[in-house]
């Protein structure tokens, strides 16, 4: 992931947050999560080990 990537999930959250709306990551591998912890985006948008968890189940 690069940091196009990082932009767009950070848009996606100010846009669905301010719309009452929420965005989660579903399964990321290892190499995408260490990235956004790196830059700190796992602090802010929810990131979940596996689908069933990011909905809810």
């Amino acid at each position: 992931m690069d940091s196009t990537g990082i932009n767009i999930f950070v848009a996606a959250h100010r846009t669905l947050t301010e719309a009452g709306g929420w965005i989660r990551l579903a399964a990321p591998t290892e190499a995408v999560m260490r990235t956004l912890q790196i830059v700190g985006v796992d602090a802010v948008i929810d990131c979940r080990e596996t689908l069933r968890q990011a909905l809810g189940g």
